[in-house]
């Protein structure tokens, strides 16, 4: 990717997939900015999920409308971005790539629901309980098979994860 051609890329799955993990270092290895979603989500959304209360389609549209604006933002100033989002269903997929006007790939970290429980129970500091990870896999909608979708397989090391999803970046055509 490079900045003659400005794309984005969000980094997608379930919690404890390492959309944060490997969101940045993907964006450190492509030479452009990472934004965390997360970081996005009004504080009610992150109260409820700090609670074990699953999040409804409209507790999602404002937080996708601002994932949104930051892919939009920065196509619009010419620039490439890396950012994790879940993603977990085709219409919020769709919405995004309307508001990053087609420019728009996703890497999707899909991982067995055994391993992402793992990775979960080791997490610290963050807001979502192992409790809604069953939810989230409940309302995913596999992108594989969409077109500008990248699937990794997460049973691997960091940085073999991040490779595996530069490489099939390198294949995607924009």
């Amino acid at each position: 990717m490079s900045n003659e051609h400005p794309t984005a890329v969000i980094v997608m799955g379930v919690s404890g997939a390492g959309k944060s993990s490997v969101g940045e270092r993907l964006a450190a290895k492509l030479g452009c900015e990472f934004v965390e979603g997360d970081r996005l989500h009004p504080a009610s959304n992150v109260e409820k999920m700090a609670k074990g209360i699953p999040l409804i389609d409209d507790d999602r549209w404002p937080w996708l409308d601002l994932v949104g604006q930051e892919l939009a933002a920065s196509i619009e100033k010419g620039a490439s971005l890396v950012l994790s989002c879940s993603a977990l269903k085709r219409v919020y997929r769709d919405r995004l790539r309307k508001a990053a006007e087609g420019k728009l790939r996703f890497v999707f970290l899909k991982g067995t629901p055994a391993l992402l429980e793992i990775r979960m129970g080791e997490r610290t500091g963050h807001f979502m309980p192992l409790a809604l990870l069953q939810t989230q896999l409940a309302t995913l909608e596999t992108p594989e098979g969409e077109e500008g979708v990248v699937t990794v397989d997460i049973d691997a090391d960091l940085e073999k994860i991040v490779e595996a999803a530069y490489e099939g970046l390198k294949m995607q055509p924009m």
